[in-house]
């Protein structure tokens, strides 16, 4: 797969990686929300290639709801780890995915 540093890739069904990476900032997502989430299932996702990587995730929470996390994950030379960098409430299943 090839992909240009900087550009996003194509929409991808969430797989067992990219639940992982939203298991482990559940609790941030939450507090940048001021809520909780008895749901939080990873439905699809992008990726963007920078220094680490940027992914953009629709995440499940309940009912018809849905958010949109930003997650870097560094470059492992960089100390590796995730980083919730943003989020994006009040989406539906059908909102694209796109860079913010």
């Amino acid at each position: 797969m090839s992909r240009l540093c900087g550009g996003t890739s194509a929409a991808k069904d969430a797989d067992e990686t990219i639940q992982k990476i939203c298991d482990s900032v559940k609790s941030h997502a939450e507090e940048k929300a001021g809520k909780t989430f008895d749901v939080f299932t990873a439905k699809s996702y992008t990726s963007q290639v920078v220094a680490g990587t940027n992914y953009f995730i629709k995440v499940h929470v309940g009912g018809d709801e849905h958010v949109h996390l930003r997650v870097y994950e560094k470059l492992s030379c960089h100390g590796g780890g995730l980083e919730l960098t943003n989020i994006q409430q009040s989406k539906s299943s059908q909102d694209a995915i796109e860079y913010f």
